[in-house]
Parts: C-alpha cells; sequence; structure tokens
C-alpha cells in the first residue's frame, strides 16, 4: 500500500483505542484492548497499547513500518517521572515516527479543527490543558486539592452534594433538595442516619452523587446552582491561567469541553459559568463541547505532526468516523 498511513491511539484507564487512516481521513483499520495507563499496571499497559495497534494494523493488512506517523495519547503521562517510562516503553513497539502527549491534548485536538487551543476535563477527576500555535504546552490537574485543583470534579461535587444535604440540615445552609435526595440515593431514610453511619464507619460520597446536583440545580436549586457556578470558574480559571502563560488572550481558538460531567450534566450552569469567565479573559476563544471520540484527535495530531493539512473534507470525514465504545 504506497499511501500515507496515520496511527493515532488512545490509551485510557479503562480502554485503549487504536484508530489507522489514510491521508483523506478514510478508516483503514480499528484496534481495541483494555486498561493502557501505565501508573495502574505498566506491563498490562504496554501489552494493550500494542494489542490495539496490532489488532487495527492486522484490519488493513499492513505492517508498522508502513505507518507515516502514530501518535499515543496516555492516560497517566503527566510529568517528567511518567515520560522516563513511557519514552522506552512506546519506543519498543517500533514504530519509526511516533509522538507521545497526555490524553488531554488528543481530547482537545479532537474538538476543534486547529492544531491547538485549549481543553478542560471533568469526569471523575479533573484536567485543564493548551497548547498555543507555536506548539507550546502547558496542562493542570488531576492531583487534587492539596496541589492546586479546585472544585468541579465528580468526585468533588459528590463530596458537596453530601456537604450540601448535611449543612441544609442542620440549618447552615438554606433549604436544599439534597437534604432529602442525598440520603436517599444512598439508601438512608434520614440525614441523621447518613450522618451517623458516615462518622462512625468512615464512609465517603460516591461520584454518583454529583448527578444530583444537576438534577437539583436544573429543578431551581439555589444551592445546587451556586455550586455549579462555582465549580465552572474555577474550572475556567485553571485553563486561562495556562492561557496567560501561553500568551494566548487575545488569540482566536476553542475551548474543547469534555468528560463525563461536562456531558452528561442535566442543567447548563456550569458549562454557562464557563462561557462567562472565557469570554471574559480570551475574549476570542468560542466554547465547544467534545462531540467525536478521542482516538479521532490522536489521529489528527498524528497528521499534524507528520506536516499533513487536514482539509475541510478530510476533517469532515475524521469527525464522521463512529468507533465501538
Amino acid at each position: 500500500m504506497g499511501d500515507i498511513i496515520f496511527l493515532g491511539i488512545d490509551a485510557g484507564g479503562t480502554k485503549t483505542h487504536a484508530l489507522l487512516v489514510n491521508g483523506q481521513g478514510e478508516v483503514l483499520g480499528r484496534g481495541h484492548s483494555g486498561n493502557g495507563n501505565h501508573q495502574t499496571a505498566f506491563q498490562a499497559a504496554r501489552t494493550h497499547i500494542e494489542e490495539a495497534c496490532d489488532a487495527a494494523l492486522a484490519e488493513a493488512g499492513v505492517n508498522k513500518e508502513q505507518v507515516t506517523f502514530a501518535y499515543f495519547g496516555l492516560a497517566g503521562a503527566d510529568r517528567e517521572p511518567d515520560y522516563a517510562i513511557l519514552r522506552p516503553m512506546i519506543a519498543s513497539l517500533g514504530y519509526e515516527r511516533y509522538a507521545i502527549a497526555c490524553d488531554t491534548m488528543i481530547g482537545m485536538r479532537a474538538g476543534t479543527s486547529r492544531a491547538y487551543g485549549a481543553v478542560i476535563i471533568s469526569g471523575t477527576g479533573f484536567n485543564a490543558a493548551a497548547r498555543n500555535a507555536s506548539g507550546e504546552e502547558l496542562q493542570y490537574g488531576g492531583f487534587g486539592y492539596l496541589f492546586g485543583d479546585g472544585m468541579g470534579s465528580g468526585s468533588d461535587l459528590a463530596v458537596h452534594a453530601f456537604r450540601t444535604a448535611i449543612r441544609s440540615w442542620e440549618g447552615r445552609e438554606q433549604p436544599s433538595v439534597l437534604q432529602s435526595t442525598v440520603p436517599a440515593k444512598l439508601g438512608y431514610l434520614s440525614v441523621q442516619a447518613m450522618y451517623d453511619d458516615a462518622l462512625d464507619n468512615g464512609k465517603r460520597p460516591p461520584a454518583e452523587l454529583a448527578k444530583l446536583v444537576f438534577e437539583a440545580a436544573a429543578a431551581g436549586d439555589a444551592p445546587a446552582i451556586r455550586i455549579l457556578e462555582e465549580a465552572g470558574q474555577e474550572h475556567a480559571n485553571a485553563v486561562l491561567a495556562l492561557v496567560r502563560r501561553l500568551g494566548m488572550q487575545k488569540e482566536t481558538f476553542d475551548v474543547v469541553l469534555t468528560g463525563s460531567v461536562m456531558m452528561r450534566g442535566s442543567s447548563p450552569h456550569m458549562v454557562d459559568a464557563i462561557q462567562a469567565a472565557i469570554a471574559a479573559g480570551a475574549p476570542n476563544a468560542s466554547v465547544v463541547k467534545l462531540t467525536v471520540d478521542p482516538v479521532i484527535g490522536a489521529v489528527m495530531s498524528a497528521m499534524d505532526s507528520a506536516g499533513h493539512a487536514i482539509d475541510g473534507e478530510t476533517d469532515a470525514r475524521l469527525r464522521g468516523i463512529i468507533l465501538p465504545q
């Protein structure tokens, strides 16, 4: 096969996707495997990444020597100690031309037609990242409150739901529907029973409580609305700090929103707060939600890295690819 070929990999904590396309964005092969995060299981991560890549190559009937460029978006590629582990691991897979990046960057690239921009990922955890037109990259987050992260991830929202239920019950917060929905969700007949069980047995709020905050806010619950607005402001604060450090304040780019909290929230309050803050801090930026699989961003990044221009037709073809989950 004489065509140029691009391989994109999205290696996450639960699954790894590989996608092989030609220069026109036509799918040649797909691969799927398990956990690709080296921080949880190094050997398993390498095996799963290789399995996904090999499956995509096998479906296309090509070998790795024919791949023009491979781009690996990797969960856990957060700091230099991670890259010290990942560089030899990915090099051992045998691709001649490749690049490694945190999976936040392929999420960003999947959501924009440009090779640069910013991204906010809010799922169980939180990350923000940005890349300027010169290719400089920075990212924040993923390490928790002690290391500078603010509220807004699913785990944080669950804590705030639990906390607000208790404060409302105690009279330290204005009345909130969370006072009834949180204990009911956890199987308690009262806040008192929930309160005592948590204190006596060290129980922590499960992430599924985050959904209750969105439901309460959608019904007009003032404490829930405030939680989501503050979370949105904090998300925007993180990405705007990156934008300032990269000198992007006056540039035109997209801020891509992704992650389960962003995508499944049933009220607009968090996203509205993000949009308002971004408009004030980077007036030429647009806030968009990710609508395609992040592995599409890995393929686009492979094309960018190889100097292959993505025209409108190719961009549309790539964004139309549907992958099994």
